[in-house]
């Protein structure tokens, strides 16, 4: 299969970008916290296999202090308990449930061990982060977005 790009959807309508840009930065005021963003955005795109998100959320994480252990990691988070606390497990797992949610939905368990470590404003400000990755992966994954030649910058 190629990877070349299909479509540059900020050539064809700039508005597109500037929709999810607007969910970005909701999800960037609030209060979860950049190194936590980063892996949800990093667990979200190993996931969906969005090669340009994984690109630039690790150097996200790596800038927002995350250790390259933990970076290097995450997609075996639960074999891994130790490199990851309370919350970040929490955000995982319910990472996961959302991103594959056709599966099985999200389970009560794992929203009441969100619902354990999280408020319920940073419940919803962890929902609006994993659901926002989930429309970059989607959209830079449908057109095969070509890498940057440095990662890109989150904005």
């Amino acid at each position: 299969m190629s990877a070349t790009q299909r479509m540059s959807i900020g050539e064809v309508d700039g508005g597109a970008y500037k929709a999810v840009l607007g969910l970005q930065k909701y999800v960037n005021a609030g209060t979860v916290g950049a190194r936590l963003r980063a892996i949800v955005d990093i667990r979200a795109s190993q996931i969906n296999h969005c090669a340009w998100c994984l690109d630039m959320h690790v150097a996200e994480a790596r800038g927002a202090g995350a250790p390259q252990r933990q970076i290097d990691l995450i997609a075996a988070w639960r074999e891994a308990p130790a490199l990851f606390d309370d919350r970040e497990r929490a955000a995982l797992a319910l990472t996961e449930q959302v991103t594959l949610i056709s599966e099985q939905g999200v389970s009560d368990e794992v929203w009441s061990q969100v619902r354990a470590v999280f408020s319920e404003q940073e419940t919803l400000e962890l929902l609006m982060t994993i659901a926002t990755i989930n429309v970059w992966n989607r959209m830079n994954v449908a057109v095969r977005a070509d890498l940057p030649e440095q990662p890109a910058v989150a904005g």
